[in-house]
């Protein structure tokens, strides 16, 4: 009557509660086992439903045996080993079951069982790989969680490493994607880690060179993504949640189940309205940046991948020009060949021109890719969206490489600041609000130089190519007092007796000056520019200053941009910051934007308020007069009338008004004789 032989859940169940007392048992099902896996060993593309029971029964109980079980990791790591891909997908997937069992009892070795796995992604079972994908991440995040394990990771990476160059391409993209991922959560986020994915921008295989590609320029994958939630599936609409709602009993948990959904829903939409930006800390962490954008742009040459990727490696290139200021002059003839209004994503080729542009290069370089915009963008023939992206990416290349444009170019471009075009006109004074700031010296012909100067301008000095401004104060800081807490007997001491003494002359010069002068220099009017020079290395290096000192000096430097020399003028355009360089700065066209449905809806309703209510009045004279056939006719359900409304509007097709009209000119003929 004993059952457990041929019973191995329960038995399975009877030996975690009672190990010593089912040894036996186990001994029994264990050679049971060892004589199927000799017989499975004769031919291992034959599936065997014995051996998988008895392989996941063994695995479950094998801690409580560990002597005993100590050969059975072995066996299925060899068996996988030698016959992975010629094994039957539900044996392969048992045994790697049955390991992971083990692994997650610790009685295997990390580095071993990994290293399996990802030799494993060769097999030709999508199902397979995608288990080892979700373990394998787990797994090295688990061994990761409390400290850095240094030597495993540094073990797994050099084999990923040799992984992601093998042959077989499906199992060289698993590889680069457990790496991305690993990178995604902050658990393998080292150089290491990011020159390994750097070499995958080299593959001869698309997908694997298009996943590199995107790891660097921040597109994620979204299958990748895990949803660990319901709030991370895309949800339904709001108006579909509501009217859901509608129908059926209106309960408490009803309502609050809708709330809960429209919760959801509004964090979604937030979630989805952050941009995101490009990987900028794994492009900073590339050992030799200037190596790999030159091999990437001689890819680039010779590639002939489909448009699209073409893209993706030009962004790169522009990427990593502008953030580690490298010089490939060879980049901008390649990209000025594209520059064409005609040309097919050519919004992405300008944002990629203006992001390959620095301070260091050259304004010879950079001169040509701005007259080729201007003579092909920037002119009367084409349309005023097309002039407007111009005249955008020809401001953004300038804010970051302003001695390109030269002064007869420039003196054309803001020509175009009185254009009957909006996004014309913004683009034009943007531009020379833009050297306004930075390059006064290039306006000094007739009108584009109207306006008043600003402080700032008065206090620029001349850009010089490769020459770096570096200051021993802080800018601004003539408008704080010499001392934090200026004593009664100092009342009279002027500021110039700091500078002087800082000068090294070992005397103090005391200059008086009447109250009426006194606020005048607070002001900043009566003080040339060298003693304010002198004053604000005085209190820079005399004192610390506390958090409200430097908001005052930030808000002085801001009105500096405004301000003019003898009072004030309105500002054209707001302070350029050194923000993420977008397509929407590119795109950026000041054009009156049509209504979606839920604006026309409002300034519909808003147009109708105190006014009487349109329409025919239909109202009876007496409400308690009888209705006529038409009124009741739209309280009828449809399918009583069906029949009298298809009769109306039955059509004669063109056959029946040939056969009409025949016998109406036969009838007219007869009546005539």
């Amino acid at each position: 009557m004993n059952k457990l032989p041929n019973n191995l859940p329960q038995l399975q169940n009877l030996i975690k509660r009672d190990p010593v007392s089912y040894r036996d048992e186990f001994l029994q099902q264990y050679r049971h086992y060892e004589s199927n896996l000799q017989i499975f060993q004769l031919k291992p593309s034959a599936y065997s439903k014995t051996l998988e029971e008895l392989v996941l029964f063994v695995a479950q109980v094998a801690p409580c045996y560990p002597v005993e079980a100590a050969q059975f990791p072995e066996h299925l790591r060899d068996l996988l080993n030698q016959h992975g891909d010629g094994l039957d997908r539900s044996m392969r997937m048992a045994f790697c079951k049955a390991l992971i069992l083990l692994r997650n009892k610790n009685m295997l070795p990390a580095s071993g069982i990994l290293e399996l796995f990802f030799k494993l992604f060769r097999c030709q079972d999508k199902l397979l790989r995608k288990m080892l994908y979700t373990y394998i991440v787990n797994d090295i995040k688990n061994i990761n969680r409390k400290h850095k394990n240094a030597k495993l990771n540094s073990t797994l990476q050099s084999f990923m490493y040799t992984m992601m160059k093998d042959n077989n391409p499906v199992a060289a993209k698993m590889s680069l994607d457990v790496m991305k991922e690993l990178y995604r959560r902050n658990i393998w986020n080292d150089a290491k880690t990011v020159n390994a994915i750097a070499t995958a921008c080299f593959s001869k295989v698309t997908k694997v060179l298009v996943a590199a590609l995107k790891f660097f320029l921040g597109h994620e994958d979204g299958e990748k993504e895990e949803s660990d939630s319901e709030e991370d599936e895309p949800p339904k609409t709001e108006k579909s949640l509501r009217l859901s709602h509608r129908v059926g009993k209106h309960t408490r948990k009803r309502q609050k189940k809708l709330d809960r959904a429209l919760q959801a829903l509004k964090k979604h939409k937030k979630k989805k309205k952050t941009a995101e930006a490009f990987n900028n800390s794994a492009l900073h962490l590339i050992h030799d940046p200037q190596d790999m954008c030159e091999k990437l742009f001689s890819q680039l040459e010779k590639t002939t991948e489909r448009f699209e990727v073409k893209l993706m490696m030009i962004d790169l290139t522009s990427r990593l020009i502008g953030i580690h200021q490298l010089f490939l002059l060879n980049f901008y003839p390649f990209v000025q060949r594209f520059l064409q209004p005609h040309q097919r994503e050519v919004t992405k080729l300008l944002l990629y021109a203006a992001q390959s542009s620095h301070e260091l290069v050259p304004p010879d370089a950079m001169e040509g890719v701005l007259k080729t915009i201007a003579n092909n963008f920037i002119t009367d023939r084409n349309a005023g969206e097309v002039m407007a992206v111009g005249l955008n990416a020809v401001k953004e290349i300038c804010t970051r490489c302003p001695l390109a444009m030269t002064q007869d170019l420039l003196g054309d471009l803001v020509q175009y600041k009185s254009h009957r075009d909006k996004g014309v006109l913004m683009g034009a004074r943007a531009l020379l609000q833009l050297y306004r700031k930075v390059n006064p010296e290039l306006l000094r012909i007739r009108k584009p130089r109207s306006g008043k100067p600003t402080e700032a301008m008065a206090e620029a000095e001349p850009l010089v190519y490769g020459g770096q401004i570096a200051k021993d104060f802080i800018p601004g800081a003539e408008i704080l007092p010499e001392e934090e807490e200026p004593r009664e007997t100092e009342e009279n001491a002027d500021w110039e007796s700091c500078s002087d003494e800082s000068d090294g002359e070992g005397e103090w010069v005391n200059v008086h000056h009447s109250s009426d002068e006194e606020t005048q220099e607070e002001d900043g009017s009566q003080i040339s520019k060298e003693e304010k020079l002198k004053k604000a290395q005085c209190v820079s290096s005399s004192r610390i200053l506390t958090t409200a000192e430097f908001e005052k000096i930030q808000k002085r430097q801001v009105d500096k941009e405004v301000e003019g020399k003898h009072g004030k003028r309105k500002r054209e355009e707001e302070d350029e910051s050194g923000s993420l360089l977008t397509l929407s700065t590119i795109e950026n066209v000041h054009k009156k934007r049509s209504h979606d449905k839920e604006s026309r809806l409002l300034t519909v309703r808003a147009g109708r308020e105190g006014r009487e209510k349109f329409g025919k009045n239909h109202e009876r004279m007496n409400p308690h007069a009888s209705t006529t056939n038409k009124d009741k006719r739209k309280n009828k359900a449809f399918m009583m009338i069906k029949h009298k409304v298809q009769r109306k509007k039955v059509k004669r097709s063109f056959r029946d008004k040939q056969i009409a009209l025949r016998n109406s000119l036969l009838k007219k003929q007869k009546t005539k004789r």
